[in-house]
């Protein structure tokens, strides 16, 4: 039931946040961040209970299961596994969880028991997400985090906020709704097929689906999750979201919400359609380049600080969809890295802006200049999160770069070598956004108060993460490592037969389900 706790805590929490609000406002955040830390205790438990298992060859590639009957008559389950991806996925959810509490401390001043009640229930969709492999649950939690996240940025966000909000819930609700229909159209294919209705992650990895049917499936697949991601030219709802929501919910949005896009395609896109994806990969990973320079080219552009490091998670979330769709070891393992330190650089930066904005009461870049002089602190740590966004070898983001261009390079050169090029254009914006804000002369008398203790812990804790992942990569790749090899060699395994080739993958999908076949004339017979 540990995995029951895992999605159920944050939202019970929650609650118990929004009732405390009543004996002060104080109690709520420290009940809010209190609750996260129990359960992030809970999170490096299991991490460190399960090592050695994640690195044993032949073990079953689920770390924990449970698989209990909900809808038997429409072989609907509700079944949660947890593996070394969803490990690391759900550690950064709720270590991001709890940097949305504290950057929003002196930030949010209304309702504040309904905020942190509507955080930790948008945490709780995510975490359910990352665990369910039954397709109904995760379709569930899918929709799940929608409304919470809608609620927070039309209630608490700017100017613009339920444009913003309206926005994002029409667009993620648009992809959510094809989804469903690909979902629903699997089910009937694989059970007119077999005679087992299921909606069973496992199952449903076996099914044999003609081509042009299993192309319409994967396109509404990847409808919902390139939404998400977002990859260009479905991603004009993140820079106003982005702008809109309060410090809090950009933290959640970059660096949470868009990894659930990232986590659907390498965990249902390739699985459930080999074919299919691998026909359409050329398509995505023009896509994914497109999205590089794109998402560079107008973060340059921006004046308002906010919208400029939205359109760079643009940017760089095309490395994730690069990596998944180049389908190799090397490129899979750059996309998990880029996913994890993504949402803790650009957390960071989103974290910064509204440090500022809370002080000077503006995010226009014109309006700012020379502000380390007053604020070192802050600018060093803000310079810190920048290098790591562009890919400055030592820290996270740099594993992540270079494991995606290395493996893409093994598949398209071209391809590789027009992605370097967007690391360079992310190195422009990034120090011009570091230049405009923190060096150059200073356009006013502007004086405000540098990084209390709260904010300077928080962001130095962020960065030490990041600093760790850059200088010892080696963890969180043997983490996820045995789940994507097991994921890589069913998809080349199920290649392999629908070309009428031998399998030479062996025990691709006996891997995947833990089972360990026996070889030779033992196998035979």
């Amino acid at each position: 039931m540990i995995l029951v706790w895992l999605i159920a805590l944050p939202l019970l929490v929650g609650i118990l946040a929004w009732i405390a609000e009543r004996r002060g406002v104080g109690l709520s955040r420290w009940v809010a961040l209190a609750g996260l830390f129990v359960e992030f205790a809970i999170v490096l438990r299991l991490w460190a209970d399960h090592p050695i298992r994640m690195l044993t060859p032949g073990r079953a590639t689920w770390l924990v299961e449970l698989k209990l009957a909900w809808i038997p008559q429409l072989g609907i389950s509700f079944h949660l596994a947890l593996d070394g991806l969803s490990l690391l996925l759900v550690a950064l959810a709720v270590f991001l969880a709890i940097a949305g509490v504290l950057c929003s401390w002196t930030e949010i001043q209304e309702r504040v028991g309904f905020f942190h009640f509507i955080l930790l229930a948008t945490v709780t969709g995510i975490i359910g997400i990352f665990l369910a492999v039954d397709l109904i649950l995760f379709f569930v939690f899918w929709e799940a985090m929608l409304v919470p996240m809608y609620i927070m940025i039309a209630t608490w966000g700017h100017e613009h906020r339920r444009y913003a909000a309206l926005k994002f819930f029409l667009f993620t609700q648009a992809g959510g709704l094809l989804m469903l229909a690909a979902i629903l159209g699997l089910y009937f294919v694989h059970g007119r097929a077999t005679g087992t209705y299921t909606f069973d992650y496992g199952q449903l990895m076996a099914a044999s689906i003609p081509a042009g049917t299993a192309m319409w499936l994967m396109l509404g697949f990847f409808a919902a999750f390139a939404v998400k991601l977002p990859a260009a030219p479905f991603h004009t709802w993140l820079p106003d979201a982005h702008t809109e929501a309060p410090t809090a919910g950009s933290v959640i949005l970059a660096g949470l919400l868009l990894k659930t896009g990232g986590y659907g395609l390498i965990r249902f896109l390739f699985p459930l359609f080999p074919g299919a994806a691998s026909a359409f990969a050329p398509i995505a990973m023009t896509l994914a380049v497109i999205g590089i320079f794109y998402g560079a080219i107008l973060a340059f552009a921006q004046t308002d600080l906010k919208r400029l490091v939205a359109y760079s998670s643009i940017s760089h979330m095309g490395f994730v969809l690069l990596g998944v769709f180049v389908w190799n070891e090397l490129a899979l393992q750059g996309a998990v890295v880029q996913m994890l330190c993504h949402g803790i650089s650009t957390g960071a930066l989103f974290i910064i802006v509204g440090q500022l904005q809370e002080r000077i009461r503006t995010r226009q870049l014109p309006r700012m200049r020379g502000f380390w002089e007053t604020a070192p602190r802050m600018g060093a740590m803000a310079l810190i999160f920048a290098l790591a966004s562009l890919g400055l070898p030592g820290l996270g983001n740099f594993v992540g770069e270079f494991l995606v261009l290395f493996g893409t390079y093994t598949a398209s050169p071209g391809m590789a070598i027009a992605a370097a090029i967007g690391i360079v254009l992310a190195t422009v914006y990034s120090l011009w956004m570091i230049y405009r804000v923190f060096f150059g002369p200073r356009k006013d008398a502007v004086k405000f108060d540098d990084l209390d203790p709260r904010e300077s812990i928080l962001l130095v804790v962020m960065g030490a993460v990041i600093l760790w992942v850059g200088l010892f990569p080696q963890r969180a790749l043997d983490t996820a490592g045995p789940t994507l090899r097991a994921l890589e060699r069913h998809v080349a395994g199920s290649t392999a037969r629908m070309a009428g080739k031998p399998d030479t993958t062996e025990t691709s999908l006996s891997r995947w389900m833990g089972i360990v076949l026996p070889s030779g004339r033992d196998r035979d017979r």
